[in-house]
């Protein structure tokens, strides 16, 4: 095979990006992830720079989780019985409003930790809804096929906006403050609102069930009856919950840099770049049928690239030990986002996705408060380093005594009712 063609094959796929509607989210979403990079290195910033305790910095957590499950599963629900153009943007608004509260609260220099917390919850809230419907949009705009690919492409923004927005927030903090930092979110952010305004109608397909507790449940016992979809959710959460050492950031760039806040965006970018360069890389992702042993596998490759990191002193190595861990989970997210999707029917998409965002994003939440305890239990090194370790040996052991799990091939539907695993 020619090199071209070898380079070709492995690229990531940008097939969707023809698709108008698929091509504004997308645009949308590249611009306003680099703002959401910088309020979340200002935030973490400010609350240990106001406490000097990775503890509160961990609580940044529980304040981002709580809104999550709550309006995470309810906004799946409502996801599936309304225009879901509509509530994209109704969610982006709440979101955006978040943004300006905490931009508020910095430019009066209150410095309460407390009000932090309660716009992190404000933001989140937006963010449970939107995360959701948008994931339930992306199949009914896209060809079936496109679908995975569409996924390479929105972790390949989701991460350079990573990359990108603790730089930009090490940039904007180191001349302008916290009000700058946050000022850059807001703009930025505008972005999303465009692109959910002219998205077209979405109205609900199929049997609408009515939002509240019963749809709720209905999707939460569809995942439990399927060993793949439940798995995929497990060996996530271990993922996020063992290994995710964010919260140790600003005790690590203290100790062993000095405080040097570019030292800090170096280290919350450091994930991200390996994320980009495993979704740029992308096209072979498609192409493996044994997802489930694959998805175990990165896994524990992106806990044991934690471990290691934990364990330099030397910025350069740190970074490329987590940049490691970035491609681990940028394949790893690929692959659990393209089950679901493609798993489930149109009518309880969204509250899969419900589900789906809340172990995403509440995974990492739970991870920070797990590394904020462990480390004033353990210090520093021992939270980092067990966490990864753990992290690689649990998801091996839990990932692989699953035989639904281990033996799923990808495109299995769900057509099938399955047993409890």
């Amino acid at each position: 095979m020619a090199f071209g063609e070898l380079i070709k094959r492995h690229l990531v796929d940008t097939r969707p990006l023809g698709v108008p509607a698929y091509r504004r989210i997308w645009l949308g979403q590249a611009v306003s992830h680099i703002g959401v990079g910088v309020t979340v290195v200002a935030v973490g910033q400010q609350v240990y720079e106001i406490t000097h305790s990775s503890f509160y910095v961990g609580l940044i957590g529980i304040a981002n989780l709580i809104p999550l499950i709550v309006f995470g599963l309810w906004g799946g629900a409502v996801a599936d019985a309304v225009d879901r153009r509509k509530l994209l943007l109704a969610g982006s608004v709440v979101a955006w409003l978040a943004t300006l509260f905490i931009l508020v609260q910095a430019l009066l220099g209150l410095n309460n930790v407390y009000l932090i917390f309660l716009a992190v919850a404000l933001n989140s809230t937006g963010f449970a809804i939107t995360g959701p419907t948008r994931g339930a949009i992306i199949p009914r705009i896209l060809d079936r096929e496109l679908v995975p690919a569409a996924n390479a492409l929105n972790s390949l923004v989701y991460s350079m906006g990573a990359v990108l927005g603790p730089m930009v927030g090490g940039v904007a903090m180191s001349h302008g403050g916290y009000a700058q930092a946050y000022a850059v979110d807001a703009v930025l952010f505008t972005a999303n609102l465009y692109a959910a305004l002219r998205l077209p109608s979405l109205p609900p397909l199929g049997e609408v069930t009515r939002p509240g507790a019963r749809a709720v449940l209905d999707g939460l016992s569809f995942i439990v009856r399927s060993p793949v979809l439940m798995m995929s959710f497990v060996v996530d959460i271990i993922a996020m919950v063992f290994a995710m050492p964010r919260a140790l950031f600003p005790e690590l760039t203290a100790e062993r840099f000095g405080g040097d806040l570019l030292a800090l965006g170096w280290m919350n970018s450091a994930m991200a770049i390996g994320s980009v360069a495993g979704a740029l890389f992308s096209g072979w992702v498609g192409r493996v049928r044994r997802q489930g042993v694959a998805l175990s596998v990165v896994i524990a490759v992106w806990g044991l690239a934690v471990a290691a990191a934990g364990l330099v002193h030397d910025l350069r190595l740190l970074v490329l030990f987590m940049a490691v861990g970035g491609v681990a989970d940028v394949i790893s997210s690929v692959w659990r986002q393209s089950i679901l999707q493609l798993y489930a029917p149109d009518e309880m998409r969204g509250r899969l996705q419900g589900a789906f965002m809340v172990v995403v994003a509440g995974g990492p939440r739970l991870g920070d408060l797990r590394a904020g305890a462990t480390a004033t239990a353990f210090g520093l090194t021992g939270a980092w380093v067990g966490g990864g370790l753990a992290c690689a040996v649990t998801v091996l052991v839990v990932g692989l005594s699953v035989a639904g799990f281990r033996n799923y091939r990808a495109g299995a539907s769900a057509q099938v009712k399955e047993e409890p695993a």
